[in-house]
Order: C-alpha cells, then structure tokens, then sequence
C-alpha cells in the first residue's frame, strides 16, 4: 500500500488552497469550480497528499479548538525560521516552538483557517526515498 492524501472538510477550500500553494509551495493539481470546491493539493515533489472540501454532508470541524497534539499538518524544511516568519507575514499564528537538539526546530502554527500546522527542520532527517515510491507505483 501506498498512502495516496488526506482530507479536510473546510468553509472556504478555495481561499485554503489557494493559501498553502502560495505560502508553503503546494500545487493544485485538481479543483472543481462549484459545490463542494473540492481542491487536490499536491507536495514539493508533486505527490498528491491532501484533499480539501466544503460538504454540508458533514460537519465542519472547528478546527481552531483542536490540540495540535490531536491533528496537524506537517512540513519538513532546511530554515524553519524563515518559513515561520514568512508564513506569520502571511496570516498564521505561532503555537509553540521547540528546538529540542542541535541542528532540529519544530515549529506549530495555525494556519488562518485554524488548522494546526508544523514546520519540522531536523538534524536527522525523515527523507522520502522517492525510487522506492516510483519502483512500488510502477508495479500497480
């Protein structure tokens, strides 16, 4: 198995998408103009991780009252201080920060939309072997 995204019912996918393909270089591979905006997001190496919705089929969680601990958005980066400023210039809020080793900085923000976001720069880095995701995709 390979993990393809997540999604997220929102009130405005459209603004949300448009939001994280500005400030944290995500792509919109796919939208829908009308009801539910449904917007596919895809990561710096193209790979499609999350979904975004506006469904009045289900609840529209709020997510500014949930623990990051329960639910958040994770990035890896080489300078978290510099995403963290330029994503604060643009609307997010701080949480909390940890710099737990030499070399690791994690950051937790919220987004504008609420939903808890962290930037992770670590010594010890969490690669995505990216041949062994092609080798498995082409064997499908």
């Amino acid at each position: 198995m390979i993990f393809e995204h997540f999604a997220l019912n929102v009130a405005n996918p459209v603004k949300m998408a448009k939001w994280y393909a500005n400030n944290l270089n995500m792509e919109i591979c796919k939208s829908i103009a009308e009801y539910p905006f449904t917007h596919f997001l895809a990561d710096h190496s193209g790979r499609l991780v999350m979904e975004l919705y506006s469904n009045e089929n289900a609840e529209i969680i709020d997510y500014q009252k949930v623990h990051p601990l329960q639910f958040h958005i994770a990035f890896a980066s080489e300078n978290a201080e510099q995403l963290k400023n330029i994503l604060v210039n643009n609307g997010a809020t701080v949480f909390e920060e940890h710099k737990p080793s030499n070399g690791t900085h994690l950051v937790m923000l919220r987004d504008p939309f609420g939903v808890a976001l962290q930037i992770c720069q670590r010594a010890d880095t969490f690669a995505l072997n990216i041949e062994k995701v092609k080798k498995y995709a082409n064997s499908l």
